[in-house]
């Protein structure tokens, strides 16, 4: 196969990876917060999410430094996907009050 043709296809697989594996804590947070186990939740879903995102990097290296760059660089892209689509609109308590005085 094409060599820049498997180092992007393993980016991809690599932002898969890590909208996987951060999208599943960010979802083990909000369920684990609430439940009268959050050990198990937390501990169960570690687990569960190392378990498929180190066999991923394996599978996808394949033995190759420069596949598993790509897959890292790749896993770190999904990491900041998840973070800006996850994150709450911040609230400043002064807003409404800066709104109000610049009222005509």
């Amino acid at each position: 196969m094409n060599e820049p043709l498997t180092l992007i296809l393993a980016g991809a697989a690599g932002v898969l990876l890590g909208a996987l594996f951060f999208g599943g804590l960010w979802w083990t947070v909000r369920k684990g917060v609430s439940s009268p186990r959050p050990a198990l939740w937390f501990l169960g879903s570690m687990l569960l999410r190392m378990g498929i995102v180190l066999p991923g990097f394996y599978f996808v290296g394949g033995g190759q430094w420069q596949r598993l760059l790509a897959c890292l660089l790749g896993f770190v892209i999904g990491r900041l996907l998840v973070m800006r689509l996850t994150r709450t609109p911040i609230q400043h308590p002064n807003s409404l009050t800066k709104e109000a005085s610049h009222a005509p």
